[in-house]
């Protein structure tokens, strides 16, 4: 089954081609080098009872401006921020010197198996080796300074329960497991060659929890309550057309408003929300209308529909998507549906903006290890509608804030995220200079994170 979906799966042009399996001295071959990517992580992780910033500039996520401060660190949480604290007995002490400090970034549209993996890899190998891919891009973004993702489709839910339990390092993790799809939907990663399917029978990659696919009231209800079942912090729904999948064009909609409906309801007995996949205007239209509480994209929203979102209260979590550098490598048929999304990306921000609409970031970086690289980048180059300030209470405050809708099933329920405040989770970066005036130190975290924490733990000690 692997290999029949190889050829065309998400009719994604393939980089590599996979090599002969040779004798097995050489089995290490059989994924092309540098397919992997870099590692990008340090040998760092320092832990102690009491951690001392001294003498930092403090931004603490949601307001404007520094404020000089000393901020103590005890376990996983920040127990005080103030002037002039004492350290306690034992204490490790970080003299800040006047660097900034502020929260760890979050990403809020993230897929841990697919951020860093080529197809290649995926069709090849099964959940064992995806999870080994998805644990080094997680450690990968801690080391770019996102102390926390929110997982939007994917495998994901043993690499959240890894990481909480201290087996992996990585950033905290909102999973919403595999996301659900309508037969030939946006997730439908199959090959015409592989239906019609029996009723009932999965495909290889449901069984792997890539995707599920579920048409109608009755499957629609059992994969929602299978995934929360297994830790979902929320759900996600294909609602429209998409631009890596291969059958759907852009414009159409997914689910009837039944099947969108009970998903909501199911979801929402737990205590959490629906996200939707939706680019397409309509597609949009029918997630509000239907209770979806965030849409995911957006990209060819009118300016009715946002104000739509306004009034309902709904957030929109898009991406900086462009027809520049960070362009995925797509194939013709991608790339018509691709400049759909990207002539609409300068109009949603601007709007959205205008209108005052909830709206978190994420990157949605998909089967690329150079542009899982460039996370880091991808939020500075919010700059070109926002403000520095803007930019980074998005990337954390606000953030959070779209997070505390899982607040009933959020495996992290000790303190707040994205923000720098007593009580607050001791996530924590503290950078050579001052983001609030120049975005771009945050595109490269390696030349400018002096420190960054997780939980408490620090991850990156680089001072002079």
């Amino acid at each position: 089954m692997r290999n029949k979906t190889l050829t065309l799966l998400m009719c994604t042009t393939m980089a590599t081609t996979p090599a002969v399996v040779l004798a097995h001295e050489d089995n290490h071959a059989i994924i092309p080098a540098g397919v992997v990517g870099e590692i990008e992580t340090t040998t760092t992780k320092m832990k102690f009872d009491n951690v001392l910033f001294r003498g930092a500039q403090v931004f603490n996520g949601c307001d404007d401006g520094l404020v000089e401060s000393d901020v103590l660190v005890s376990g996983q949480l920040i127990s005080r921020v103030a002037p002039g604290l004492e350290a306690p007995e034992g204490a490790f002490v970080i003299e800040a010197e006047g660097r900034t400090l502020m929260p760890g970034l979050i990403d809020n549209h993230w897929h841990g198996v697919f951020a860093e993996a080529t197809i290649a890899q995926l069709a090849l190998t099964g959940e064992g080796y995806w999870n080994l891919l998805a644990a080094k891009a997680s450690n990968n973004a801690l080391n770019r300074g996102f102390t926390t993702l929110r997982d939007v489709a994917g495998p994901m839910f043993d690499i959240a329960r890894a990481t909480n339990e201290g087996l992996i390092d990585g950033p905290r993790i909102f999973p919403s497991g595999p996301a659900l799809s309508i037969t030939a939907g946006h997730q439908d990663f199959r090959i015409t060659r592989d239906v019609p399917t029996p009723l009932g029978e999965l495909h290889s990659f449901e069984e792997g929890n890539m995707f599920y696919l579920a048409d109608g009231i009755p499957a629609v209800l059992k994969r929602v309550r299978e995934n929360l079942m297994q830790g979902a912090t929320h759900i996600k729904l294909m609602a429209g057309g998409g631009v890596t999948s291969s059958y759907d064009p852009i414009h159409v909609i997914q689910f009837t408003d039944d099947e969108f409906q009970a998903a909501v309801e199911a979801t929402e007995a737990w205590g959490t929300y629906v996200t939707t996949h939706a680019i397409n205007n309509e597609a949009v239209l029918h997630s509000i209308e239907n209770g979806a509480r965030a849409v995911e994209h957006g990209h060819m929203a009118t300016r009715e529909t946002l104000e739509l979102m306004k009034e309902k209260d709904v957030w929109l979590s898009m991406q900086p998507f462009m027809d520049d550098e960070d362009a995925p490598a797509l194939n013709e048929f991608q790339k018509a549906k691709y400049k759909f999304v990207t002539d609409g990306t300068d109009f949603v921000y601007k709007t959205a903006k205008e209108l005052g609409l909830k709206i978190a970031f994420g990157t949605d970086t998909l089967f690329s290890a150079d542009l899982a690289k460039r996370q880091g980048a991808v939020l500075a180059k919010m700059e070109r509608w926002f403000t520095p300030y803007e930019t980074l209470k998005m990337a954390t405050c606000d953030n959070a804030e779209l997070l505390k809708m899982s607040e009933k099933v959020t495996p992290y329920p000790l303190g707040p995220l994205g923000v720098i405040e007593e009580g607050a989770y001791a996530d924590i970066l503290l950078i050579d200079g001052n983001p609030l005036e120049d975005l771009q130190l945050i595109a490269d975290a390696k030349a400018n994170f002096d420190v960054i924490m997780k939980d408490g733990v620090i991850y990156k000690y680089d001072m002079d």
